[in-house]
């Protein structure tokens, strides 16, 4: 299986001036999305709660979260976000993903458009 990555705007408001151009790996697996503390605190984004998580290999942590607006291809969007400590890579969740209307097609390891059905 092959890793996914894609280049993500990362801003606090749609409207905001400050932003940063962030490569994710794309983890399918991950609700939320996570981004460095240092890039979310100068980008004006603050953490306003605490959550716990189990890592793969049981190890269980504690993080800041806050909330970001993610934009690619002129599609933007509003996630929560993680705050990762030093040694922490990005990774793009699927909550971030559904925000912008994306999905990962687990086959060709690919992000397209979501098919939106209306019923």
């Amino acid at each position: 299986m092959g890793l996914t990555y894609k280049k993500i705007l990362v801003k606090a408001t749609r409207k905001s001036r400050k932003q940063k151009e962030i490569e994710f790996l794309i983890d399918s697996g991950a609700v939320y999305s996570l981004v460095p503390s240092a890039i979310l605190k100068t980008l004006g984004i603050t953490a306003h709660r605490e959550m716990n998580f189990i890592l793969a290999d049981g190890t269980k942590i504690k993080r800041g979260i806050g909330d970001a607006y993610f934009e690619t291809d002129g599609v933007g969007g509003v996630a929560p976000v993680i705050f990762g400590i030093e040694g922490d890579k990005p990774l793009l969740g699927i909550t971030t993903l559904e925000s912008l209307g994306l999905v990962l097609n687990p086959f060709n390891r690919e992000v397209s458009p979501m098919r939106q059905l209306r019923m």
